[in-house]
């Protein structure tokens, strides 16, 4: 078998933005205490993040006191919309309709149903009643990869398009000023976004990004670094500030590991697409890479102007990488989360050309 699964269309679909200072002065500056204000605005200033988006704006409405219950029955009204819009451009921009699909894969971890997103979508945007469906949850921030990973091996072993859609909605998980005093969870009030992104693979060796490999690594001795727990009052980020030096004795093993398999190194590729988890993260992969500050422009942009929204984050940063004038030849894709997990993935232009 000589087939490829070539990355042919992308689509974004984003809720309402709004500036980081205005959600500081509007909202949590008034909820934090007085012995946590100054802290926690410091670590607003620092996150990296000028801009977000929120399905949810705690500047219109408090949903920190909602039951569980409550947020995932939000969770169906807001992400159905904007699933529905990010499929929609990523099967225009790949020229497919909805019924030539095989295959539809869905990755979040901030909202569950069923019927779920798979199916309200599917039924929604006309996919074949035999479209096979793959729902990935609660997998965090990395969960793109594994995600396009198995959305390609479906593509090259059954010989038919596949669409992964990333969606969360971190802003339903705000959690109870009792809480916002831990500095965990400052941290991820400070960083975490919504977002939809929806990607389709073919087949073929047309434009695009032809997937090469996917590779992870995860540390089982600090599973407890990074954690997503369900709780009566939505879910709760537990995130150490130990993750970044976690990252830093795996991830130059992950990258040399994942291009040696290729024949490559580092200086064989010119776009680095890097799960921008928080500022720390990204000076750790850039030292430990031995990167200049062009190379991770593109995720410190996406960090500023859209936050970390979990698992589309890194998908947002290809989607920067792939408009530019003269988009990357060969791309790494880096993401990390809960396990603690590492996942790369290598990505090589096709030599088709549009």
């Amino acid at each position: 078998m000589n087939r490829n699964a070539t990355i042919a269309g992308l689509g974004t679909a984003l809720p309402p933005p709004a500036a980081q200072d205005d959600l500081w002065e509007g909202f949590f500056a008034k909820h934090y205490t007085a012995e946590k204000r100054a802290l926690a605005k410091r670590i607003f200033a620092n996150s990296g993040v000028r801009t977000r988006q929120a399905a949810v704006s705690p500047l219109l409405e408090d949903v920190s006191e909602w039951s569980t219950e409550q947020r995932m029955r939000r969770y169906q009204v807001e992400a159905v919309p904007l699933g529905k819009e990010a499929v929609g451009r990523a099967l225009t921009d790949a020229g497919l309709r909805a019924d030539e699909l095989g295959l539809f894969a869905v990755c979040s971890c901030t909202g569950y149903a069923t019927p779920g997103l798979d199916i309200l979508l599917a039924r929604d945007l006309g996919m074949s009643p035999t479209v096979q469906r793959l729902f990935i949850g609660h997998m965090g921030c990395y969960a793109a990869l594994p995600g396009l990973g198995t959305a390609a091996d479906f593509v090259v072993a059954r010989g038919r398009p596949a669409l992964l859609l990333c969606a969360e909605l971190t802003s339903l998980h705000l959690q109870p000023a009792s809480t916002r005093t831990d500095l965990q969870q400052i941290v991820s009030h400070a960083l975490f976004s919504d977002a939809t992104v929806a990607v389709v693979l073919t087949p073929d060796d047309g434009p695009g990004y032809v997937l090469r490999d996917t590779v992870a690594a995860t540390d089982t001795t600090t599973a407890d670094h990074m954690t997503w727990e369900v709780t009566d009052l939505g879910f709760r980020m537990g995130l150490s500030p130990r993750v970044p030096a976690v990252l830093e004795l795996h991830v130059r093993k992950l990258v040399d590991d994942l291009l040696a398999r290729h024949g490559l190194t580092i200086d064989d590729v010119d776009g680095w697409a890097v799960h921008p988890g928080g500022p720390k993260i990204l000076d750790v992969v850039q030292q430990q890479l031995g990167l200049d500050d062009e190379a991770l422009d593109a995720s410190r942009g996406v960090l500023s102007t859209y936050g970390n929204c979990s698992s589309p984050t890194v998908l947002l940063v290809l989607d920067e990488l792939r408009r530019r004038p003269s988009p990357p030849r060969r791309v790494v894709m880096l993401a990390f989360g809960p396990g603690l997990t590492l996942y790369g993935t290598l990505l090589e232009a096709s030599t088709v050309t549009a």
